[in-house]
């Protein structure tokens, strides 16, 4: 990530030396789509947590879609998006919370305490979870970076950027 800050880098990289091969993030193909949908989702490593405040999920048919309640409550802003690619919604982190527990063993619980998935580790842990969990390893072992960006983004946003990133990530050994 040539833009990134090298103090963001050296704050985001043991967790990502460590984490990405737990969740089979373990190929060159792997790595550079990994690390070009991670450029663009965190801004380059300057962003954990969503700008926005999560009042956009905290009523009507997206509260529900993410698994928060249809009623102005609060839990749009409590579960906003966090971590290198967004963990958003209260469904999404339950099935993080999850997991961290019951098959990781972490003594976390970022259903009480959501505010700690912007945390680097937990950052970058949520982001391999949601790439190993939603598919993207299949996509990348592909080379398909346009259904990488439609399975992490749900659209195409950014889609040049994206693919500018992974071509950057081609030319270094990551693996």
């Amino acid at each position: 990530m040539p833009n990134a800050l090298s103090s963001n880098i050296d704050k985001y990289l043991p967790y990502l030396n460590e984490l990405m091969p737990r969740f089979g993030i373990n190929t060159q193909l792997r790595c550079q789509h990994f690390i070009a949908q991670v450029a663009l989702e965190s801004g380059e490593l300057r962003y954990n947590t969503e700008i926005a405040s999560g009042k956009a999920y905290d009523t009507g048919r997206l509260a529900v879609a993410l698994g928060n309640t249809p009623a102005a409550d609060g839990d749009g802003q409590k579960y906003k998006g966090r971590g290198l690619i967004q963990l958003t919604g209260t469904a999404n982190y339950r099935k993080f919370n999850d997991y961290i527990r019951t098959t990781l063993k972490e003594d976390i619980d970022v259903l009480a305490h959501p505010e700690k998935v912007a945390e680097p580790r937990l950052a970058v842990m949520t982001a391999c979870w949601f790439f190993w969990k939603s598919g993207c390893l299949a996509l990348a072992d592909k080379d398909d970076v346009r259904a990488v960006t439609k399975r992490v983004n749900g659209g195409y946003n950014g889609l040049e950027r994206r693919t500018l990133y992974l071509q950057r990530a081609r030319k270094e050994k990551l693996v």
